[in-house]
Formats: structure tokens, sequence, C-alpha cells
């Protein structure tokens, strides 16, 4: 398949509701479904997952899913908001491994686009066509043991000396962490300014000072690896800043504002070949001289996973077009991906129990799905801390 060019690929209504795809659009998710289908399968027997290989991370490139919405003169695709959720949607349908596809959404919303607002032109034009075409992979390195849901209570220091920065500190759960080649850190320059003092870096595998440690053994994703990594006086030019000092919780806020929105398409993806795959295994699974989908029990619980996959849908298009639009999207960000997460683990729950003695069949995958599905509830935002942000944006 041919490298998709999609810049001129636009949202352009507005005032309006629109429930169709463009022709681009519908040719983009047709050709990204396909593609994603042919994808290999990770194994999941190492305890730890497997590291990405590098042909593979290649081909996501060749795809085009590394580069999305960047714009086209990095090696991007241009994509907005919507035309990019449509793409990661028709991957997470096509791909059978949510570890590869989370692994993509990682390396794009939590590191490569928070570099193309933030970083300035050298940082930019050095490593954006490098993390677009495949060559490298993106990590996101914010979270700490001890800063969880508190996300900006960080201890990691950035200390200015000269023309560099000195960090040191230790982060938790970085996606992508053993295989990255470049790492978005963030940390403090003064902890008594809170929220004020956090600040963005970005720093390449091989740096002194940055060492990747040990393996997280995760419930689900498996495929995709993540680690700790810990940072021992390690000098970061002052360029590699994105934005001023004090400026990381705006960066990190919009990187959560691009995964609340486009990174769950995924999930919507995977919850509709879900729901595919129930269906057809309720039509031929008979029981008692019928299918078992004639079961009221069973139709109706079936009927749940469609309801939730379509509102789940419709909450994550309104809340990518207002971004596109221009708008914050805070309560439809959070209403998108609580709906996706939280609905993802219920119809992941309902196809095991329909399945019967196949849903927990690991080599069938209906059993993976349902694992897969339980981190999204934790990342991005607890379920709680959603609720939270949701009640502060009703008024309450």
């Amino acid at each position: 398949m041919s490298h998709l060019r999609v810049g001129d690929v636009k949202s352009r209504v507005i005032g309006a509701m629109h429930f169709g795809w463009s022709t681009e659009q519908a040719r983009l998710y047709q050709e990204l479904w396909k593609g994603a289908e042919a994808l290999p399968i990770a194994s999941h027997d190492a305890p730890a997952g497997p590291c990405l290989n590098r042909e593979l991370w290649q081909r996501c490139g060749e795809l085009g899913l590394l580069g999305l919405p960047v714009p086209t003169s990095y090696g991007g695709q241009g994509a907005d908001a919507l035309t990019t959720a449509c793409a990661i949607e028709a991957a997470g349908r096509g791909c059978e491994d949510m570890g590869l596809i989370f692994s993509v959404c990682a390396h794009l919303f939590a590191c490569v686009m928070p570099i193309v607002a933030h970083a300035g032109d050298e940082v930019r034009d050095r490593m954006l066509p490098l993390l677009c075409s495949g060559k490298w992979r993106g990590a996101n390195a914010i979270t700490e043991l001890e800063a969880g849901s508190d996300v900006f209570a960080l201890k990691t220091r950035a200390d200015r000396e000269g023309d560099e920065y000195v960090l040191s500190g230790a982060k938790a759960y970085v996606t992508n962490g053993p295989d990255a080649d470049v790492f978005l850190v963030y940390a403090t320059v003064d902890p008594s300014l809170g929220y004020l003092g956090v600040t963005a870096f970005v720093v390449e595998r091989g740096t002194p000072g940055l060492e990747p440690a040990d393996v997280f053994n995760k419930v689900g994703l498996k495929s995709v690896p993540a680690s700790a990594l810990v940072l021992k006086q390690c000098r970061v030019p002052a360029r590699n800043r994105l934005g001023e000092e004090g400026e990381g919780g705006q960066v990190f806020q919009q990187s959560m504002r691009w995964e609340r929105a486009c990174l769950f398409a995924a999930y919507v993806g995977a919850m509709e070949r879900q729901l595919e795959r129930t269906i057809r295994f309720a039509k031929e699974r008979r029981q008692f001289g019928r299918p078992i989908g004639k079961n009221q029990a069973v139709s109706h619980r079936i009927v749940d996973m469609r309801l939730r996959l379509e509102a789940a849908r419709l909450l994550l298009y309104r809340a990518c077009w207002k971004m596109d639009q221009g708008q914050e999207a805070i309560l439809d960000g959070c209403l998108s991906k609580l709906a996706i997460s939280e609905g993802a683990v219920q119809s992941g729950l309902d196809a095991v129990q329909l399945h019967g003695a196949i849903g927990i069949d690991a080599d069938r995958g209906i059993g993976r799905m349902l694992l897969d599905a339980l981190p999204g509830t934790i990342f991005s935002g607890t379920s709680q801390i959603l609720r939270d942000i949701i009640a502060r944006e009703m008024g309450l």
C-alpha cells in the first residue's frame, strides 16, 4: 500500500450536524482497515511482553499511522482530529494486536504532537521526519510512582546550568520505554511552584545519564513494552525544552486532549470487531436445537454491546469535531474517553460470557480483548479523575 497523504482531508462542517465521512475519509478508513488486518499479531507468551520489532514499526510508518495529524512539511499526513480518529478507528478494527495500535497512539499523541506544537524549529526539523517515517519511536515519561493521578507532583528535577538542563529522577510505566529513540520527559524546575514549575524536555536515547530500567509486566496490552526510566545527572540542551520554563502543564494538557479523543478511537474500532465476531458466533453456535442468538438473554446482551459502541462513537466524533473548530472541548473529550473506556471493559465481559469456554481460551483472543480494555480506565486519566473533571465542567 502506498504512503497515504491526507493533508487535504478536513472536517469542514461548521455549525451543522453531519454523520457521514467524506469520500477521502471513507477511502482512508477502508485502506487502513485492510492494511491493519495484514499486520502480524505479536506473541503474548513472554512474561513482560516482547519488544516491537523495527520492521513492524516501519510498516506502521508506511501506512501513515505514525504521523497522521503532523504537518506534511515534516513528513506527516496533515490530517485534522476527526480524520485522525477515523484512521485510528480503522486500525483498531483491522489489527487484532491492540498493543501495537496503543504503541502507535502513545508515540503519536503523547510525544510527537507535543513536539509539533511546542518544540523549536531545530528539534522539529530534525526529529519529526524520523518519528513520522518509523525510523524513530517516541515515548512519554511523566508518571512517577508517587505521582499518579496527582500528575504534577513530580520529584524529577531539571536544574539549569548555562545552555543545558541537568535532569535527575525516575519515571514509571513509560510506554515504548525499552525501544524508544526519543523521550518526552517532564520535570520540575522548582517544586515549590507546583504546576507552574513543570517543564517538558525532549531527550534522545543514548544521552549520558538516561537509563531505561525494569520492564513492566502488564495484564493487558502485553505486546507493547513499558518500563521505568532513570535519569542520573542527564544533561539536555536548552534547545530541547518544549515551550518556556513552567509550561510543561500546558504541554501535557494539550497532549491529553489528543489522547482522550483520538487514542480511544482505537478502542471503538476494536469494539466493532468484537461485536462482529460475537454476532457471528451467536448465529453459528447452536444449543438445544437452535442458534444461541435466538435466546433473548443472548440477543439483548449483544444489543447492549451495540448501544455502547454507537454512543461511544458519537461522543468521540463530537469531541474531535470540536477540536477541529478550535474549541478546547475538555468536557467532550472526558465524556468520550469515559464512555469508550468503560464501555470497552463491559463489552469485553459480555463477549467472554457469551462465548462461554471459548471466551477464556487464550488461543481464541476473546479474553485478550477484555484484558487489553482494562488499562483504558486508568491511563489518560482514571475514570474517577474524569468524573471529577466532568463535574467541574458542569459547575459542580
